[in-house]
């Protein structure tokens, strides 16, 4: 599917650096780089005219005055990211430079791509599928080693190979049931329609394993929540510098210091954890602390996960039990801090053999803590066959959608149903899956999919 127009973005961020890529796609991409790139020197030469996977030096100019010295790269189709001619240009940082290009190629008639074009094009030119296109933006927006392996196993089609595997399952099993239906003097043997709900009963376990990556796909892609709380000055904003690895938060003797949360993304054995420092939790003594805690205590109903920090030096309390009793069912962590000061006090039995000991000055006890985490947020169930395919919530809800009708087929095979009837639920599973690569589609989800793509990708 050539597009007849030629889009054009900037794919660096926009601000002062040493360099600034500016892309342009589209069946005119290179007539229009024409326009506006003048080459300098015997080896370059206007895009037109060069050879695909080569650069040339030049001059991008408009209306007769040179606005920038650049490299422009041609890229010929077919073999493009987006399947079209590509142009980018390598031209100098900064806001007005880029600016100035890229006018330079709107004012011959290329337009702004709105976000995620080039991806988009590059489904629609079948390239990628749509679980691909999805991995290239979380690839752009992966915060940890482990989140940029998972976004490279879905980009190079893991998944997708496994999400056709079951579609072409489903497709030979709706095929045996429809030529049943076709010629209905025949009746299906019960061997037969065992073999069917076999096949179905296969397919539904290859479901499950596919849904069971979800939590941890979920988790890679965007993240958990964790609250660090605890009665003031037990060393949470000393805990939160800790985990970041540099000071972030403001830490004082003088409690009460932390007044608002303070968010901050860590890399926890791979996974990211957002830490929220919450302010401590107490009667309040002003107005502005009270707001504090109201926050700190929203933050709390909301978090993921706890870690409730707790003075090693200070006497066990009923304020302490009211406090964890809050966040009694939620997955959580104790932290006994404070293990490296003298006057350690005893605590009850039950939560000692809970809580972590830690020192958030020295950092004893940190790499345990971290430990702690994973353990708790990664189930550990998922190998590294299974990390090549983990999926995202959009593909979670296509296959749970697949699991119900599936699921429907094989009740109605072993009650012996009409074959009308499996035949219906098993398509609405064969479209279902097809969503997930994108055979079955709308508009509506692909404009849904590529606008929470950033401009220029």
């Amino acid at each position: 599917m050539l597009h007849d127009d030629a889009i054009v973005a900037l794919s660096t961020p926009l601000g002062e650096a040493g360099l600034a890529v500016v892309r342009l796609s589209g069946i005119n991409a290179l007539a229009v780089a024409d326009r506006v790139f003048t080459p300098v020197g015997k080896s370059s030469l206007r895009p037109t005219l060069a050879p695909s996977h080569t650069i040339h030096y030049g001059f991008i100019v408009r209306n007769g005055t040179r606005i920038d010295e650049v490299l422009l790269s041609v890229l010929r189709a077919p073999r493009t990211f987006t399947r079209e001619d590509m142009v980018e240009v390598s031209c100098h940082g900064g806001v007005l430079p880029a600016k100035l290009v890229l006018d330079a190629f709107l004012a011959q008639g290329a337009r702004i791509a709105e976000p995620g074009e080039f991806t988009k094009r590059a489904f629609l030119n079948g390239r990628i599928d749509l679980a691909q296109a999805e991995a290239v933006a979380d690839l752009i927006h992966a915060r940890t080693e482990l989140a940029l392996q998972a976004a490279h196993d879905q980009l190079s089609g893991h998944l997708s190979q496994r999400i056709e595997t079951l579609r072409a399952d489903l497709t030979r099993t709706l095929a045996h049931i429809e030529a049943h239906i076709d010629f209905p003097d025949e009746d299906i043997a019960p061997d037969t329609r065992l073999q069917l709900v076999n096949r179905l009963e296969s397919a539904l376990t290859f479901i499950n394993e596919l849904l069971r990556t979800a939590p941890e796909g979920q988790l890679l892609r965007r993240g958990v929540r964790a609250a660090i709380v605890g009665r003031p000055n037990a060393g949470k904003s000393s805990l939160l510098n800790q985990l970041l690895g540099h000071d972030r938060a403001i830490v004082s003797p003088i409690a009460g210091t932390t007044r608002d949360t303070i968010e901050e993304t860590a890399n926890i054995r791979g996974l990211p954890v957002i830490f929220v420092d919450t302010a401590g939790l107490r009667a309040a003594g002003d107005s502005l602390e009270a707001e504090g805690i109201r926050r700190s205590k929203a933050i709390l109903a909301k978090a993921e996960l706890i870690l409730h920090v707790i003075d090693a030096t200070e006497p066990w309390t009923q304020e302490d039990e009211q406090l964890l009793a809050e966040s009694a069912g939620k997955k959580r962590l104790i932290i006994r801090n404070k293990m490296d000061l003298p006057g350690v006090v005893s605590w009850p039995d039950s939560w000692a053999k809970e809580a972590i000991p830690l020192s958030s000055v020295t950092g004893a006890g940190l790499e345990t803590l971290k430990d702690s985490i994973k353990n708790l947020l990664w189930s550990g169930q998922v190998g590294g066959e299974m990390l090549q395919v983990m999926i995202n919530s959009r593909h979670q809800e296509a296959l749970q959608r697949a699991q119900i009708s599936i699921t429907h087929s094989v009740s109605a095979l072993r009650d012996e149903l009409t074959l009308e009837l499996v035949a219906m639920d098993l398509r609405i599973a064969f479209n279902a899956v097809g969503e997930i690569v994108g055979k079955t589609t709308t508009e509506d989800l692909l404009d849904s999919i590529f606008s929470q793509f950033c401009l220029g990708k």
